[in-house]
């Protein structure tokens, strides 16, 4: 646990403050690991997503390029490791064994919630890691919808970004997890005027996105009227929030939360159809993520009109080993998603974002409800 810095005297208030942070922190990412923390019955829909074969390709699989540009970065392929943790030793070197692998491989990654380094410079290390060991890849900084609410002022969110030097900031928008997390905030009014304060206030893209509950095409339309230059979906279908907090909450004994998180443990809007309806109600770079675990994953996102993907869960224990352990499976990924383009005949990312279709299943209900604009 936290530790008072040599020559400073640790406030005990302060102190405690910030192991119960750590603590919390630990508990989400050994829940994590260890529990089963995805979706019951909802899956992401990307197998409701059928892709034309080509038996012509007429193109060589060394030819083919997955390079992409998001938010003015460039990328190796469209990749990312998800926003997942920080503010606690275990933290931070998972945050350096992905920052490694991601510097390596030219792609990106997002670090947890960063309220926690506001607290004490004493956490701050567990964040900044990421850009010491990726000095030269995108990363997003990070801070909650409910910490907007609250009154966090802009001075606080730029030495968040400051802190990590970071490409994009980040705004998670989780009321389904405060509502059941043992020590939530579920205060989310003015949470839009203060997205619009930060798009103007700070000199770094922002980003809006979901844990797991999915981005609606009303939430979608909102938030590129409020300024922001990318909406990540973090649809349902895998890790889900209530969960992980469901696991807590029964701890602590508090079966009112419990409740709440068995509940609404299967809540939100599938990934494939959160990513659908959203790529068709805005103009912005859409990121696909919740429950995206191979290569064909990614390659159906982008056909469907995502810009960018991102997993974490998947990433968690590799990272919880080593960097190279990381690199390993990115690379299986990015290898998984390179084959499915030679099937399609696909020799770059914008030609894959070309390639049919077919929509089936339940999410063609849910295609079919937006496309005659029911929702």
């Amino acid at each position: 646990m936290a530790k008072a810095k040599s020559g400073r005297a640790q406030d005990p208030e302060k102190l405690k403050r910030i192991n119960l942070i750590m603590k919390r922190k630990e508990e989400h990412i050994r829940i994590c690991l260890d529990k089963p923390v995805q979706a019951r019955n909802v899956r992401t829909l990307f197998s409701d997503v059928k892709l034309m074969n080509d038996s012509m390709p007429e193109i060589d699989f060394d030819d083919i390029d997955t390079s992409v540009s998001f938010l003015g970065k460039r990328f190796s392929a469209p990749f990312m490791v998800g926003a997942m943790t920080g503010g606690a030793e275990m933290a931070k070197r998972i945050n350096a064994n992905i920052a490694s692998a991601v510097e390596e491989l030219g792609l990106g990654m997002a670090v947890g919630s960063q309220r926690a380094a506001l607290y004490d410079k004493i956490l701050e290390d567990t964040y900044t890691i990421a850009r010491k060991n990726g000095p030269h890849i995108f990363i997003g900084a990070n801070i909650g919808g409910a910490q907007l609410s609250e009154g966090m002022d802009l001075k606080s969110i730029r030495k968040l970004v400051e802190m990590l030097k970071a490409d994009a900031l980040y705004v998670h928008l989780n009321p389904t997890q405060e509502i059941v997390q043992p020590e939530g905030e579920p205060k989310y009014r003015n949470v839009l005027s203060r997205i619009r304060e930060i798009v103007e206030g700070i000199d770094r893209p922002v980003i809006a996105k979901e844990v797991g509950f999915g981005i609606s095409p009303k939430v979608a339309k909102e938030l590129e009227k409020a300024g922001v230059k990318a909406i990540e979906v973090a649809g349902m279908g895998g890790t889900s929030y209530a969960a992980v907090e469901w696991y807590r909450a029964k701890a602590f004994k508090m079966n009112d939360k419990a409740d709440l998180g068995n509940l609404f443990w299967d809540w939100g809007i599938p990934t494939a159809a959160s990513l659908y309806m959203a790529t068709r109600s805005v103009k912005l770079p859409v990121v696909s993520s919740g429950g995206l675990r191979t290569g064909l994953d990614i390659a159906k996102s982008i056909a469907l009109g995502a810009s960018m993907t991102a997993m974490a869960l998947p990433v968690l224990r590799p990272a919880t080993v080593s960097a190279d352990a990381v690199k390993d499976f990115i690379e299986r990924i990015l290898l998984e998603l390179k084959s499915t383009m030679f099937l399609l005949g696909a020799k770059n990312i914008e030609q894959l974002g070309k390639c049919p279709f077919v929509i089936t299943g339940d999410l063609a209900i849910w295609k079919d409800y937006f496309d005659k604009k029911v929702i």
